[in-house]
């Protein structure tokens, strides 16, 4: 496998924590990625998070958000609402998978910190503008309909994006939500595409990669080992989410999609892929959300995104493991 995982200059110097914002829809797995990132203050600077509909409607992952960033004591990093529907089509959640909250499994209390006022896009569109070109790196962990907005009312501010880390799509493993496409991508394939031919650096995270980030009981016993509110946490969230996937593919348990996301940001070379031609199909009933990925170079399209296809699951659980275990 051709392996591609370019280090992407940060504000100029290398020392500097990257600077991020976690674009969301939790979700037990989001929640385990926000988590991560924000355990991790010398590598990872989040600017704040935005919550978009997907997994369950807006309302509930705004609420989700805010739950996480208290669970991780940060009651003080702002949280913004988003766009509540996809671009163009009627929004399709999955609490089929998450549970009526979106955070079934453990019982966390109502949060008490508040949202933001400002829509999570204006705060994209600002804070793009405001920030030095090339330093925010964008973190969609869901549906691409906040980032997808904030570039067609501002398209200045598409090239100031460092780049952008993304869970969604697939290759070989293709659907999750129907035969041929992954959740994320299939609930707003309009955005998808905006965002796949805004000419912005990518890492995906497709199916094919987070599908081997298993939570088997053994790594679960180490999240309840930790002995804290979020180890606990964290091992409940697994146990419900877990049934979903032991049911539907028989695995041995839950993946954990979207910390992929931050595990990369942390350390690149626990994953491997290529960087290839990614187009996503908008028309077909069929097909709809499907994430064409050119993997073995077939056509003559320009590469545009570099597309995972497989990581270090030890030492991805070791990284998170150590991580959440700071919280």
């Amino acid at each position: 496998m051709r392996v591609t995982c370019p280090r992407v200059k940060r504000g100029g110097a290398t020392d500097m924590a990257r600077r991020i914002i976690i674009d969301t829809d939790p979700g037990q797995d989001d929640a385990v990625a926000i988590l991560l990132a924000l355990a991790s203050p010398d590598e990872l600077e989040v600017l704040g998070i935005t919550a978009v509909a997907g997994n369950v409607p807006l309302e509930l992952t705004a609420r989700n958000a805010r739950i996480v960033c208290e669970l991780a004591g940060r009651p003080d990093l702002p949280v913004f609402a988003g766009c509540e529907a996809p671009l163009e089509r009627r929004l399709i959640t999955a609490e089929h998978v998450h549970g009526k909250t979106g955070l079934d499994g453990p019982e966390l209390p109502e949060p008490t910190m508040h949202l933001q006022d400002k829509h999570a896009v204006d705060f994209l569109i600002e804070t793009l503008r405001d920030e030095p070109e090339g330093t925010v790196t964008l973190c969609p962990l869901g549906p691409l309909t906040n980032i997808a907005t904030a570039f067609q009312r501002a398209p200045d501010v598409v090239g100031r994006v460092a780049e952008i880390v993304l869970m969604g799509g697939a290759y070989f493993e293709v659907g999750n939500i129907t035969p041929a496409a992954e959740f994320n991508i299939h609930v707003d394939p309009e955005a998808a595409d905006i965002v796949f031919r805004s000419g912005v650096p990518l890492t995906v995270m497709p199916l094919d990669v987070t599908h081997k980030a298993l939570v088997t009981k053994p790594r679960n016993d180490a999240f309840r080992r930790l002995g804290t509110p979020v180890g606990e946490a964290v091992a409940r969230m697994t146990d419900f989410f877990e049934r979903f996937d032991r049911e539907k593919y028989g695995s041995l348990g839950a993946p954990l999609h979207d910390p992929c996301v931050t595990a990369w940001l942390l350390n690149p070379d626990l994953f491997t892929g290529r960087h290839i031609n990614v187009e996503i199909e908008t028309t077909s009933q069929l097909t709809l959300g499907m994430t064409v990925a050119d993997w073995w170079g077939v056509t003559d399209r320009a590469p545009n995104a570099t597309f995972m296809g497989d990581l270090d699951s030890d030492g991805f659980f070791s990284l998170l493991t150590e991580r959440l275990a700071r919280l």
